[in-house]
């Protein structure tokens, strides 16, 4: 694991990078910075594996603060800043890499692929380095030898199924391998479907894009979900990034509702909590669809959904990226179907026509 630096004077952007970097396996943000100074302070007390740079802050410009850097600590650097025309001259000046900021109408998506291709370019330098950098002042909060404690889903939304069958709604959860296979499913989506709601671990910043790529690949409306939205027909509606997604009932209608809570399940937004509020309120009316992914979460609130006699369905190993949810989804009992990721879509349509129960 490498420990990285991220500086920047903007708060939206660092927590952005930071996301966008925690989600490469190799890699995790050990502290952030505001600007030049506040780095100094930074790198004294963690000594972390690699920065990432801006070049417009407050108090020291990111160049300035790079050249002194490389004279009396040289370490591993990315510079990150929208400032593309120092791309070639802050090699010069010390960097390993730069990372131009998104240029206006890239996807984040996108960015975060730049992002990673350059990170992991890089590994093999950070492993020379790490044999022979000085040792940190405190010790890295992200080292933790204790396992980590994981919140239930009962934390923050209690179990109470629903009893009655309501209108259809039809969730999906997903993670590692996620986002390329929800856009095969729903490339082959019709218009008129119930209404879909979508958990997909994503970071901050990444969820509107992806649901305007989706939108642009399908004949289903889909969007962001934004607390209180009426759920429609031929309508999608995908978990942001660092908020929990879950539907109630509102008289005759189901509204999107968003919890600004802990992770669940070790994740924010969580499958847990989006198939918990669903059998909460549709019951018996709800198709769970699990799809590719690392880890557990989900598969405690899909055997709710499987007890109160929801049509759960989940993807078959061949198909999946990392069979990891599904497979726990299926080991937990809660799975009446495996299937293909290409017979997905198929098969949400014959359950919308009543053919799959």
């Amino acid at each position: 694991m490498y420990t990285v630096l991220v500086i920047d004077d903007s708060a939206s952007m660092r927590r952005i990078i930071k996301d966008m970097i925690n989600s490469i396996d190799e890699f995790d943000v050990i502290a952030i910075a505001v600007d030049a100074f506040d780095a100094r302070e930074k790198i004294k007390q963690y000594e972390p594996d690699l920065v990432t740079i801006d070049i417009n802050m407050p108090k020291m410009d990111g160049v300035t603060f790079l050249r002194n850097l490389m004279r009396l600590h040289p370490m591993p650097a990315v510079v990150i800043s929208g400032e593309g025309v120092r791309g070639n001259d802050i090699f010069d000046d010390g960097a390993v890499g730069f990372i131009p900021k998104p240029s206006t109408g890239e996807s984040m998506l996108s960015f975060q692929s730049r992002i990673k291709e350059t990170l992991l370019n890089l590994t093999f330098l950070l492993k020379r380095y790490t044999l022979k950098k000085p040792k940190a002042l405190v010790k890295p909060k992200t080292v933790n030898t204790q396992i980590e404690y994981k919140v239930h889903p009962d934390e923050v939304i209690p179990s109470h199924p629903a009893r009655l069958p309501g209108s259809k709604v039809i969730a999906i959860g997903s993670s590692t391998g996620g986002v390329e296979s929800l856009l095969r499913v729903f490339k082959e989506l019709p218009s008129g479907l119930p209404p879909i709601v979508i958990t997909q671990h994503i970071p901050y910043g990444f969820s509107n894009s992806f649901a305007h790529r989706l939108n642009d690949n399908s004949d289903v409306d889909v969007v962001e979900a934004k607390d209180g939205m009426i759920l429609e027909k031929g309508c999608a509606y995908l978990a942001p990034g660092n908020m929990h997604l879950t539907i109630e009932k509102v008289g005759k209608d189901y509204r999107t509702k968003l919890l600004d809570t802990k992770k669940v399940s070790q994740h924010k937004p969580s499958v847990d909590v989006l198939f918990r509020s669903v059998n909460n309120n549709v019951g018996s009316s709800a198709m769970g669809i699990m799809m590719t992914g690392m880890g557990d979460d989900g598969s405690i609130a899909m055997k709710d959904m499987f007890d109160n006699n929801a049509y759960t369905v989940a993807q078959n190993k061949e198909s999946c990226v990392v069979f990891g949810m599904p497979m726990k989804a299926i080991q937990a009992g809660a799975v009446k179907d495996i299937i293909h990721l290409d017979e997905i879509a198929q098969y949400i349509v014959e359950f919308s026509k009543g053919k799959r129960r």
